[in-house]
């Protein structure tokens, strides 16, 4: 294998930047060139292709989001589309692809391989933790710190004025962003998707703690669950002090955490051995503190996450 190409794709998260670097500079110590795509899929169909050096890649790994750039491709969905995609990596000597995202970015990487026998490796960049096959996906530590630090700020306030806060965070369908700030940020209670919990059942433990003398209150709502404004309307038939409050995309942004850096540089350059080992269809996931490589078609598989344990030591320590 003589050059790759590297892209990102989907929802940006921090760290894409730490593993685009890691990838470049593993692959130019092995005399394998490196072409950067950007805006993801969309790029390959453009020809939005640049040479990487060394150079290139300095002084990003403290920046957020993808210097490379991020798109979701319409076109890409299309045979014709992944075609044209094809043949421009053809024209350009492209042997290898390493495509940096979510499950999305995933499935078009592996229909890509099935139909042109393309080697692909993908890493999975995304706050919501949810690529099965791996512990930890770049951006989530990091998003993490952010709902906590946002929730540290809301419980001054809540104390201060004895109100309940709704506190809204991202994940898409998990609830892992959900579940580890509550315990984090030492919150009361949360609703994730994971979780049978009905509106009233949280409402009668608000009831029962404000009997008890406890004013004021933090519940997690993971976005997931929709939940948080039938949430919100009930509270506030029984009690005025309710407050919603939405981290919103502040959680996909931000210099990345330390672990989300040094993920990012080991992800990326086990995908880059992954490639030049021959392995034609794999993502690199992260276990037991390393790096491990295994098929794609595991890593689109719905992640079954058991979130009981965290959730029962949430109740306990309220």
């Amino acid at each position: 294998m003589n050059k790759i190409a590297i892209l990102t794709s989907g929802g940006d998260s921090p760290g894409m930047n730490s593993a685009i670097r890691s990838v470049v500079r593993c692959a130019l110590s092995k005399e394998v060139s490196v072409v950067g795509v950007s805006h993801g899929y969309q790029g390959l169909i453009e020809k939005r292709f640049c040479d990487l050096g060394r150079r290139d890649v300095s002084n990003i790994i403290t920046r957020g989001g993808t210097f490379l750039k991020t798109a979701r491709s319409k076109e890409f969905y299309s045979k014709k589309g992944r075609k044209k995609a094809h043949q421009n990596m053809s024209e350009k000597g492209i042997d290898g692809l390493v495509v940096i995202g979510g499950d999305g970015t995933f499935k078009g990487a592996l229909v890509f391989h099935q139909e042109f026998d393309f080697s692909v490796t993908g890493i999975p960049a995304t706050i919501d933790n949810d690529i099965a096959g791996t512990q930890e996906t770049l951006g989530f530590d990091t998003a993490l710190n952010t709902a906590m630090d946002a929730i540290d700020k809301i419980r001054d306030t809540a104390y201060s004025m004895d109100r309940i806060f709704l506190v809204e965070v991202m994940g898409r369908k998990s609830g892992a962003i959900a579940v580890h700030s509550a315990l984090a940020g030492g919150a009361e209670d949360l609703l994730i998707p994971e979780m049978e919990q009905s509106v009233s059942s949280v409402l009668k433990k608000v009831q029962q703690g404000r009997e008890a003398g406890k004013k004021s209150w933090i519940i997690i709502v993971a976005e997931g669950s929709g939940k948080t404004l039938t949430l919100a309307q009930e509270l506030r038939e029984h009690i005025d002090d309710v407050r919603v409050t939405v981290i919103g995309h502040v959680q996909r942004g931000g210099s990345p955490s330390a672990f989300d850096r040094i993920l990012g540089a080991r992800m990326g350059s086990a995908a880059v051995q992954s490639l030049l080992q021959g392995k034609k269809h794999h993502a690199v996931g992260w276990f037991n503190d390393r790096p491990v490589t295994y098929p794609l078609q595991k890593a689109i598989q719905h992640k079954q996450e058991d979130f009981s344990e965290f959730i029962e030591l949430v109740q306990i320590l309220t």
